[in-house]
């Protein structure tokens, strides 16, 4: 029996209350090319089984990173996870848990979250973190709102060397609330630090800047943090590689005032795109502002140990005009994954598996520099790197792919509108690629480019 819980009259009454004519004026925004003028062309009724074995099919057109020499990276890392993780976030205390509103009966998820929090606030080198948001991308543009509110202030400027994906999330909540959002070109052979500074001024509510770049560059940001503060604006730096952390110094100790990173390179793998995890910190002072949840610990009437939610400045908790943020959940279970992953390593271990990424990333740039044809553009880097080849960089990676290697992301496929990246490739290299995978590399590149 189909539900039909609308009238013809409902849905008259509701066009006519938000001024349109009809349901297709709800559709203006999208492009022609979107829109379908007939049904999904969708096969037959099939059994279970045939269905079964048709999605099988389809599945199996994809390639695993793991089952090939992997370097792609720009946002998303392929990182090894201990079976550990999986089996203990597959506990039914855990997966099945949703958001603790009743601490008497949450202990568990409420203490893991605590942990998280610490564990990322050490990590970034703030003072508090919240217990999660969606992804990095939807973490900074909550920062940006935060910055508005912080500051009193509706003008946002980006590096150009901020990750595509950052920079549209942002720009997607300035159109849609009106705050000013400018950002620079992006350049694969420097950062843009200076020219970054030279567009701060007293309209400014804050600058934003990935560290490492979407590039791969690392540089001092305390300078742009100085400049950003003589004008009474924030710095906002985002992170799409958490392990990088583990060698880096944290943005804290150079002057964020909110940082926000994507968790995804601890006990989350790759899953074709997700989910992930967003981490958002900043300073003490700003606390009240921050978006989402926040878990403190306290003491129960008989004094014992206990955890809580101190802070929820969500829409779903408080009144909406003083919601900081209308995010309806946080990313619980990847928190967890990223937690375990965490506790697993300690500091050391953490420490240990960022020095080797760096170390397997050096031997690929050392014999990337010696082939003709390959100029390496990043001098200081962690992980990833940019290098320019002698012919596009799409190209080539399809060549590739046709060997079985996947050799890194053209700079083109993030940035289709930028001049000059035609031939840039983004290469990644972590502690999950051996000395084949970097030789298969070394041979297709030869060979290809």
């Amino acid at each position: 029996m189909r539900y039909l819980p609308l009238t013809d009259h409902d849905r008259s009454d509701m066009l006519a209350t938000i001024g349109a004519r009809a349901i297709e004026d709800l559709f203006v925004d999208v492009p022609n090319a979107g829109l379908l003028d007939t049904p999904v062309d969708l096969p037959k009724a099939q059994g279970e089984m045939a269905v079964e074995r048709a999605l099988g099919r389809m599945a199996a057109k994809n390639i695993s990173a793991g089952s090939v020499p992997c370097f792609i990276g720009a946002g998303a890392y392929r990182h090894h996870v201990p079976a550990t993780v999986d089996y203990l976030i597959q506990r039914g205390e855990f997966l099945t848990a949703y958001t603790p509103y009743q601490p008497e009966i949450a202990q568990g998820t409420l203490q893991v979250l605590f942990e998280f929090q610490t564990q990322v606030a050490l990590l970034l080198g703030m003072d508090v973190a919240n217990a999660s948001m969606y992804d990095g991308a939807t973490s900074a543009a909550e920062a940006a709102l935060m910055a508005n509110r912080v500051t009193r202030r509706e003008s946002i400027i980006a590096s150009g060397n901020l990750h595509p994906h950052y920079r549209d999330s942002i720009g997607t909540l300035a159109e849609q609330t009106g705050f000013g959002f400018g950002t620079g070109a992006p350049s694969p052979s420097r950062p843009d630090i200076d020219a970054l500074i030279a567009k701060i001024d007293k309209t400014t509510s804050a600058v934003v800047v990935q560290y490492p770049d979407a590039f791969g560059h690392i540089t001092d940001l305390t300078p742009l943090a100085d400049a950003a503060h003589a004008a009474g604006a924030l710095m906002i730096v985002a992170t799409t590689e958490i392990a990088s952390m583990g060698v880096l110094t944290p943005p804290g100790e150079m002057g964020a005032d909110i940082a926000v990173a994507e968790g995804q390179s601890f006990g989350n793998p790759l899953n074709f795109g997700g989910p992930h995890v967003g981490l958002f910190a900043c300073q003490e002072k700003l606390t009240r502002q921050m978006p989402g949840r926040l878990c403190g610990e306290t003491v129960d009437a008989e004094g014992v140990r206990g955890f809580v939610l101190t802070l929820s400045t969500r829409e779903q908790h408080i009144r909406r005009a003083k919601a900081t943020s209308n995010i309806c959940t946080n990313s619980g279970l990847c928190a967890l994954a990223f937690s375990i992953h965490m506790s697993l390593l300690g500091e050391a271990g953490v420490n240990g598996l960022a020095t080797l990424n760096h170390a397997r990333a050096s031997q690929a740039v050392e014999r990337l520099n010696a082939m003709d044809g390959i100029d390496v553009l990043t001098p200081a880097f962690f992980n990833e790197f940019a290098v320019r080849l002698s012919n596009p960089a799409a190209a080539v990676v399809e060549a590739a792919a046709a060997k079985d290697v996947l050799a890194g992301v053209p700079a083109s496929r993030l940035w289709p509108e930028a001049k000059g990246l035609e031939n840039v490739l983004l290469v990644a290299v972590t502690e999950t690629n051996t000395d084949e995978d970097l030789d298969a590399l070394i041979s297709v590149l030869g060979e290809i480019a």
